[in-house]
């Protein structure tokens, strides 16, 4: 049987190497940095541009003070899906 949509993109999502970009880890431990996570090539990505480090800290701002309030996750943004056109039949 084939994987349904949701499947295959689960499989490349857990296929990626997720990372932050100053490649300690983001809430555990004590050097624990309380940055974002994300897939290494969209954190290279945000890195080699000026408009991409402000997204970048943005989001690292954001998610500490989601953090310091005690939430698991964090609105940060850098996670949001395309929007997709779909052909009307």
């Amino acid at each position: 049987m084939a994987k349904a949509k949701s499947q295959k993109s689960l499989d490349k999502w857990t296929k990626q190497k997720w990372t932050t970009a100053s490649g300690r880890p983001s809430t555990q431990g004590p050097k624990a940095s309380g940055e974002v996570y994300a897939p290494a090539a969209k954190i290279k990505k945000l890195k080699s541009t000026p408009a991409g480090r402000k997204k970048l800290a943005a989001a690292n701002r954001k998610k500490r003070a989601a953090t310091k309030a005690g939430k698991q996750r964090a609105n940060h943004g850098l996670h949001k899906k395309k929007k997709t056109t779909r052909k009307k039949r």
